[in-house]
């Protein structure tokens, strides 16, 4: 069959894809307005982040039979126009939850330690010592959003740093810690850190009322979905000192070119890298390849 690979993949992958005996069309260097007409003959599509699969672009291959998505979300797919023509859609769940887990613990301790701004100004060739005074992280309380892969991985590493664990899930109840309301994970938390999907319910659901309830000088991360926060209520509450730091590396739009959220200095930001790791991409290539070829033999 013929697989057409629109976003750069671990070259495992293609290979392991190719192995099976199909023809793998290496398209991420393609411009993508090219995709329509390069899908057309095709079994499967395997994407990243950066292809849409639109309705538009299902419906330009009548041959589809699998889209695969190299990461965890699913809001770049048509999932719902995929469903009704029959093609199957299959992620890579697992394979970059160390990788986001790392990235939202170095946002932690960077937030309470002063790191960007201890860099920035000593290369600039002062020397703040004095002035950068951090704060332990140990003893301290974190709120974990959503308890599930992500989340978990999360909350075993803050274990090990000394901290209290609360976890908050509407759909999945943790064995492991204190389950909580969202007002009495705001309220209580030292550290929110959101891992929630983008969904209509979770659309901000941090807005002027959470952040009216937290804890002076709370740290609030996103290594999830921009959009969960509401980014006025944020910028609002990190000028007014109620936020210590915010650390996102999501935006509800992304670039966030124009964002006011950019002009503070408590602002710990990337961008869009949690997945990015040598290691989280590999799994991801290589494990979306092998969904893919289960689908195509029919499994």
């Amino acid at each position: 069959m013929k697989i057409l690979v629109s976003d750069k993949l671990a070259m495992d992958g293609v290979k392991k894809m190719e192995a099976g005996g199909h023809t793998v069309v290496r398209a991420w260097d393609e411009p993508k307005e090219n995709l329509p007409k390069l899908i057309a003959d095709c079994d499967a599509i395997v994407v990243r982040a950066a292809t849409k699969v639109t309705k538009a672009l299902i419906d330009a291959a009548p041959k589809l039979k699998v889209i695969g998505r190299a990461g965890i979300g699913l809001d770049n797919v048509d999932v719902e126009h995929a469903k009704s023509k029959g093609i199957t859609v299959v992620n890579t769940p697992t394979a970059t939850t160390i990788s986001v887990a790392e990235l939202t613990f170095t946002f932690i301790l960077a937030s309470y330690r002063d790191i960007v701004a201890g860099t920035n100004t000593t290369k600039a060739g002062k020397w703040e010592k004095k002035t950068l005074k951090g704060k332990e992280v140990y003893g301290k309380t974190i709120g974990v959003a959503g308890i599930g892969r992500i989340g978990q991985a999360v909350a075993e590493r803050a274990v090990a740093f000394g901290m209290s664990v609360l976890a908050y899930d509407p759909y999945v109840k943790s064995d492991k810690y204190e389950n909580v309301d969202l007002a009495g994970l705001v309220s209580r938390s030292d550290f929110i850190t959101l891992h929630l999907p983008l969904t209509p319910e979770t659309k901000h659901m941090i807005g002027p009322e959470q952040f009216a309830k937290m804890k002076d000088g709370v740290v609030i991360l996103n290594v999830a979905r921009g959009g969960t926060i509401d980014e006025n209520a944020l910028y609002d509450a990190m000028k007014s000192g109620k936020v210590r730091a915010a650390c996102l590396d999501v935006f509800e739009t992304e670039p966030p070119a124009g964002s006011k959220l950019l002009e503070l200095p408590n602002l710990i930001c990337t961008p869009h890298i949690g997945a990015q790791t040598d290691e989280g991409q590999y799994r991801a290539g290589v494990m979306v390849a092998e969904a893919v070829l289960e689908k195509l033999k029919g499994k």
